[in-house]
């Protein structure tokens, strides 16, 4: 039980007893109780309420036990889950979670793992995967940052305005952070069950508490017009498809509208901010018929504002498109990240580049190399064809839209 429910849930918990870990250990014990009882007396008719429940009293045990002689800080008031009919009526915490998460206490360094963790579920080895860490330093540095917030009594409750602007930027990074985990991993799982349909729950929850802020616009823009492609990824026999050959029939068109909504409204603030630019970026790619030279400069805006690996391979790759393949691959050769090995995005440009420029022996090399750091079935099937049809005929166009 990820995303949404266990959010909601662990949310309401820690904010009552202000123990993560106290709060996670109780709705994992609710839960295990529910795979006991479930399946022979039934589901109930609200299964949030009944482990809301379960785990507060749970606690309540706990706070009382002798080993603990705890006078706070937990309250006794009355329990939602006594009041409510319908899981909608369990009210939504987990934005106050991810402000815990982002407080100046906790070191900077985890706090975006942290929000991913205990705010949206994600696995702790697909966070350690994700910032390139090992696990086990990953999940001590977890279990450290919830000790803190414990320790030094971080109020649950949402900042001073001014807080929360400071905290604004890492609780941008988390949501962004699961949807790009959701997207890249497994995108052939139905929206409705991933990931994604969560952190882009968050980030309309964050436009409604801040509309003014074009940032939180540029950040649910971007996964709206990401995530109504996301069908048209994958065709109906499972093999992926690029952005370039994809059935526009197929996207979700409410999403789509919606996102150029939310990047209009973001646009006229006046304010131009890293998620703003990764949004136009997506918007032009959506287009019909992309002007190349319109997106190197909105990738070139986006590097001095918010340089990343992926943005400086796409770079290299416009480079190679309009000024020709040689000088894409001069820019590819002046990327210094160490992370650039393992990128695959970054074989996959340098393959396309090579068989441009009839280097095709090289250009089959990279791609051989691309297919070996995929970890998508898909994806990789989609690349050993590509080398089969450049060994066999040549050049061939367009670039493998493996990122967003």
């Amino acid at each position: 039980m990820v995303g949404r429910s266990y959010g909601r849930l662990l949310a309401l918990l820690a904010a009552q007893c202000r123990d993560i870990t106290a709060a996670e250990d109780a709705l994992a014990d609710a839960m295990e109780r529910a795979l006991q009882r479930w399946p022979r007396g039934g589901v109930p008719g609200n299964p949030e309420a009944w482990l809301l429940t379960v785990a507060r009293n749970r606690l309540r045990d706990m706070w009382k036990s002798p080993a603990h002689r705890l006078s706070g800080p937990w309250t006794e008031d009355r329990d939602v889950a006594e009041e409510v009919t319908e899981p909608a009526a369990i009210p939504d915490r987990r934005l106050e979670l991810m402000l815990v998460c982002a407080h100046p206490a906790i070191s900077a360094d985890i706090r975006t793992p942290l929000m991913l963790q205990t705010v949206l579920g994600v696995d702790a080895a697909a966070i350690a995967a994700a910032f390139a860490v090992a696990p086990v330093t990953m999940a001590q540095r977890l279990v450290r940052a919830k000790k803190r917030i414990r320790d030094t009594g971080i109020p649950f409750t949402l900042p001073e305005r001014t807080d929360l602007a400071a905290r604004l930027p890492e609780v941008l990074e988390a949501v962004y952070g699961a949807y790009a985990i959701d997207w890249l991993s497994v995108p052939q799982r139905p929206a409705i069950e991933s990931l994604s349909s969560e952190a882009l729950h968050l980030a309309m929850v964050l436009v409604e508490l801040l509309p003014e802020e074009p940032e939180v616009l540029g950040l649910a823009a971007l996964m709206c017009l990401c995530e109504a492609r996301r069908p048209a990824r994958l065709d109906r026999d499972g093999t992926f498809v690029a952005l370039d050959d994809q059935d526009r029939s197929r996207w979700d068109a409410g999403l789509y509208a919606r996102g150029e909504r939310l990047l209009a409204r973001a646009h006229g603030f006046g304010r131009p901010g890293r998620f703003q630019y990764e949004a136009a970026i997506q918007s032009v790619h959506c287009a019909d018929g992309v002007e190349r030279h319109a997106l190197r400069k909105l990738y070139r805006a986006l590097m001095r504002v918010g340089p990343s690996l992926g943005a400086a391979v796409a770079l290299a790759a416009l480079d190679g498109e309009i000024d020709g393949a040689d000088a894409g691959l001069r820019a590819l050769d002046t990327i210094t990240d160490r992370a650039a090995e393992r990128f695959q995005p970054a074989w996959v440009t340098r393959g396309h580049l090579l068989g441009e420029a009839g280097r095709v022996d090289e250009a089959a090399a990279a791609y051989r190399r691309a297919i070996q750091v995929t970890a998508d079935d898909s994806v990789r099937a989609y690349l050993n064809e590509r080398v089969r049809s450049l060994t066999s005929a040549g050049p061939i166009d367009g670039i493998s839209d493996t990122t967003f």
